[in-house]
């Protein structure tokens, strides 16, 4: 429906939400003050214009008083702006001639002085006003959808992911870059507060993703190279050589007790050093898949060629050893990508105080894990660097978080961590258990339950930070002892508490390559590092680039249940995206004036979606409009003006600053 300046039938609509903007403005006199606007035929408050009354208010007015364009003034647009076109659209008008002004976080949340604050939002009012004049009918486009899903992460949220969309029927690529899926959950003995076995509850799963049908499972894998856009995405991925060949492996392991290297001499990954393993090595022995991997970087054969190649004859007729492997390039096409990549372990090293990696019986929680789980390198007895059996353990929490000088916020899970070790430390050892803290936090279901169950078995909690670590001894009590220096706040009172082992309870932190995955992916980053969900209530799973969502803890610090919930909601908005069949594409894309180009080609590196190309045939810039996202980039770049966006059109642009400076 198009309308020239003298049949401009307006409706404009100001929303009280509740006392968020009228405690602030007058929201009569700002209706009333739009209808003293040219072409406005109906101006109207209400208390809450976002629910059904005030959008049926919107809807009989279009039909009733044959609005042609349509104003609504409340809150901010990313919230609401398909809610009121979704009105808009209901009453039979092009829901693009509408226009939204946000009088909330704009106005009302940012002033004080009432007066000045309605003056405001009678100027950003009489500006949509004027913009929404030249408004044009537009249209979205349907782009159809790849059913297939590429989930980026091995770990329990891209397991449950995975297997969730794998159920309903989806097909479903699961890469992972170590050599085996099962993450961060893979290294732990016992989940709390249940004290659950780990490998008991995720092996299941890890069995369930390799034996699935609509599952293709790429273990030792990169993701190098991501295009398309919603619904069509073409993804590049790097498998690099086990050494091993998988279709004729049938995981015997015979190959790894047949290796030249009699005793294991590598420093093993998995176990976080605290063993050791041959170069060719299965990472733990429920790993999936159960088939060995050669480390290039410590084989003889590789390093010298003068292996006897005795893994080759262990594995007999099956040929499965195969040391000339290349790496190999598999391109795939997916409708949706569900990001999964965990996190890692804060470095104890950077604080220097509680000298890690200076006293051998100082330990980080993780290797504690190690030390204490029965597929471990000391098979689950507590044995420290130096030989002995502990008799006291000190565990210090918040290391390398709630720290001015490391990270500031709050990991979640180290404190029920913390507790975890603390329970199966005691009950391995007998030893002494002393829990330095700051807070104690436990939020979840049963977990203040199990802080009790800690305090019944006898644990020391001591509140206060742990200043320093050393071995120096002022007393005999203290010789041949790490001594923990901190102030008890609950007695004030500085204490010196002689240990035999110290625990780290180490904080979550951003995996090392988070940014480059952030830019290989398109998508946003908090300033700490973590993947930045679209919105933090509204859409915690979406990311700002459609089609791409993410799960667990490389979108912040969480637990196990959190993480698992978190996966399976991002498989479920996967499912709808993809279940739908389509996408609908907003129309407020940038297109180019082919007469007018000259083909100077500034565009074309200049956008950050890739959606620009040259047509060398025609000597001019072409806009995909599939791939634009409206940012105005190339808008603003281009020299010869020859670039143009839906919405954003210059006149429309000028009209709305004239009126906001109009009455100035």
């Amino acid at each position: 429906m198009e309308a020239g300046n003298g049949h401009l039938r307006i409706g404009v609509y100001v929303c009280h939400c509740g006392t968020n903007i009228a405690a602030t403005v007058d929201v009569r006199a700002v209706a009333e003050y739009a209808a003293t606007l040219p072409g406005v035929v109906a101006a109207r408050e209400y208390k809450y214009m976002c629910s059904d009354p005030g959008q049926e208010l919107i809807r009989q007015d279009i039909e009733e008083l044959k609005l042609n364009r349509v104003v609504v003034a409340s809150c901010s647009p990313l919230l609401h702006e398909g809610t009121f076109r979704g009105a808009v659209s209901k009453g039979g008008l092009n829901p693009f001639c509408f226009q939204m002004v946000n009088i909330r976080e704009h106005d009302s949340w940012v002033h004080q002085d009432h007066q000045k604050a309605t003056e405001k939002a009678m100027a950003l009012v009489r500006a949509a006003i004027r913009r929404v004049a030249l408004h044009k009918p537009l249209v979205k486009k349907r782009v159809p959808i790849n059913p297939n899903v590429l989930v980026v992460g091995g770990g329990i949220a891209g397991i449950h992911a995975a297997l969730t969309l794998a159920n309903a029927g989806k097909h479903v690529y699961l890469v992972e870059r170590e050599p085996t899926i099962g993450g961060n959950m893979a290294k732990f003995d016992k989940t709390f507060p249940t004290l659950d076995c780990a490998a008991c509850i995720l092996t299941p799963k890890m069995t369930s993703v390799k034996k699935h049908p609509n599952i293709t499972l790429w273990t030792l894998s990169d993701v190098t190279q991501v295009q398309g856009y919603v619904g069509n995405f073409e993804v590049s991925i790097t498998r690099h050589p086990r050494y091993i060949n998988e279709d004729l492996c049938v995981g015997c392991l015979e190959c790894i007790e047949g290796c030249v290297y009699k005793q294991a001499k590598v420093s093993d990954e998995f176990n976080l050093g605290l063993g050791k393993r041959k170069p060719i090595y299965i990472s733990f022995p429920q790993a999936v898949p159960q088939i060995p991997v050669i480390d290039p970087e410590t084989c003889i054969d590789f390093k010298s060629g003068r292996c006897k190649k005795t893994c080759i004859e262990a594995c007999g007729d099956r040929h499965a050893v195969d040391l000339k492997q290349q790496p190999k390039l598999e391109s795939i096409k997916v409708g949706a990508i569900i990001l999964a990549t965990g996190y890692q372990p804060f470095d104890a090293r950077k604080v220097p105080d509680y000298g890690y990696g200076v006293y051998p019986n100082v330990y980080t929680a993780p290797e504690v894990e190690r030390l204490i789980n029965a597929s471990g390198p000391t098979g689950g007895e507590v044995i420290l660097r130096d030989g002995r059996k502990p008799q006291a353990i000190g565990i210090i929490h918040c290391v390398g978080s709630r720290d001015e000088n490391t990270n500031k916020w709050c990991s979640r899970v180290c404190c029920m961590y913390s507790l975890k070790l603390a329970h199966l430390l005691k009950e391995r050892t007998g030893a002494e258990v002393y829990q330095f803290y700051i807070d104690m936090r436990a939020p979840g279901k049963a977990y203040e339950e199990f802080y009790h169950q800690l305090l019944a078995e006898g644990v020391h909690m001591i509140r206060g930070r742990v200043a320093e670590v050393t071995d120096w001894a002022m007393t005999k009590d203290e010789e041949g002892k790490l001594v923990m220096r901190c102030e008890d706040t609950l007695i004030s009172f500085v204490r010196r508490v002689p240990v035999d082992m110290v625990v780290l309870s180490v904080g979550l932190v951003p995996q090392e390559d988070a940014k480059d995955v952030r830019r290989l992916f398109n998508i946003s980053c908090s300033t700490e590092g973590w993947f930045l969900e679209r919105h933090p209530k509204l859409a915690p799973v979406n990311t700002f680039t459609d089609g791409i969502f993410i799960a667990g803890a490389c979108q912040a610090p969480k637990d196990i249940p959190d993480s698992v919930g978190q996966a399976g909601s991002a498989a479920a908005e996967a499912m709808v995206l993809i279940d739908t069949g389509y996408v609908e594409m907003e129309p407020n894309t940038a297109y180019i004036v082919e007469e007018e180009c000259s083909g100077c080609k500034t565009c074309v590196p200049l956008c950050p979606y890739s959606a620009i190309s040259f047509l060398a045939d025609k000597k001019v810039a072409q806009i995909n409009e599939v791939l634009c996202k409206g940012c105005g980039t190339c808008v603003a770049a281009c020299p010869s003006g020859t670039i143009k966006q839906n919405l954003f059109e210059d006149d429309q642009i000028f009209e709305e600053i004239q009126g906001v400076l109009a009455n100035a």
